[in-house]
């Protein structure tokens, strides 16, 4: 089975199943090959994926600007990269064995 994250150099892949319309934006569970991410935000011209973007360059403390959506910005299937993370979130650390 193909893992929901994984490293190419110093970038991390994730593949995301965005679950928009949530009433707090929050990592989720590991659902196959996918990471959930809950958004709280509209699934309107890309909203709720960029409303992701910010959320997430949170938590790997990172600028938007590191984290590139690769698909996806208008589909609840997506695949980012994350340039160079400062700290993982403790689902992925754990996945990661670094947690």
């Amino acid at each position: 089975m193909q893992p929901f994250c994984w490293w190419e150099d110093d970038t991390l892949v994730l593949n995301i199943l965005g679950r928009p319309r949530a009433k707090k934006t929050r990592i989720g569970k590991v659902i196959g090959h996918q990471l959930e991410v809950h958004v709280a935000e509209q699934p309107v011209r890309g909203r709720a994926t960029a409303h992701l973007v910010r959320f997430l360059a949170g938590e790997f403390d990172v600028a938007e600007s590191a984290i590139t959506v690769v698909f996806g910005v208008y589909n609840v299937n997506k695949q980012l990269r994350v340039k160079a993370p400062q700290r993982l979130p403790a689902v992925i650390a754990k996945r990661l064995g670094k947690g």
